[in-house]
């Protein structure tokens, strides 16, 4: 069975999909859409890659948070960046948030994000 996870502590989604999704059968498995440096409070996207990469990292954790989990149970993120050029500043945010348990992570150059974004980030996590 799946449940919709949806919190008012990360930005709403801007197309149709759910924040994220749980399914719960044999154990409760949570797939979070991409998120980007939005700021929940108003949808405005804040300004440069280590801002928008904390801030993307501060919605998946509200996100995670809503399903009663936290970033230790993330177990695979999938990162977009619209320049190649960044992987040092979102590797350095990016272990600021993950220690000790790091999650299977690919990396994926991309041409561009929505709204002007520089990075996103989606995650699987299992509670």
């Amino acid at each position: 069975m799946s449940k919709i996870i949806n919190t008012s502590k990360a930005p709403a989604a801007i197309g149709p999909y759910s924040q994220a999704v749980a399914e719960t059968q044999g154990g409760q498995l949570i797939f979070i859409s991409g998120q980007i440096g939005f700021l929940p409070e108003n949808g405005e996207l804040v300004e440069g890659i280590s801002g928008q990469v904390d801030q993307a990292l501060k919605n998946m954790t509200a996100i995670l948070a809503e399903a009663g989990g936290t970033l230790k149970n993330v177990i695979k993120t999938t990162l977009f960046l619209t320049d190649m050029a960044d992987f040092a500043v979102v590797n350095k945010i990016y272990g600021e948030y993950f220690s000790e348990f790091y999650p299977a992570r690919s990396t994926i150059a991309v041409k561009a994000l929505p709204k002007g974004a520089v990075f996103e980030i989606e995650a699987v996590a299992c509670l």
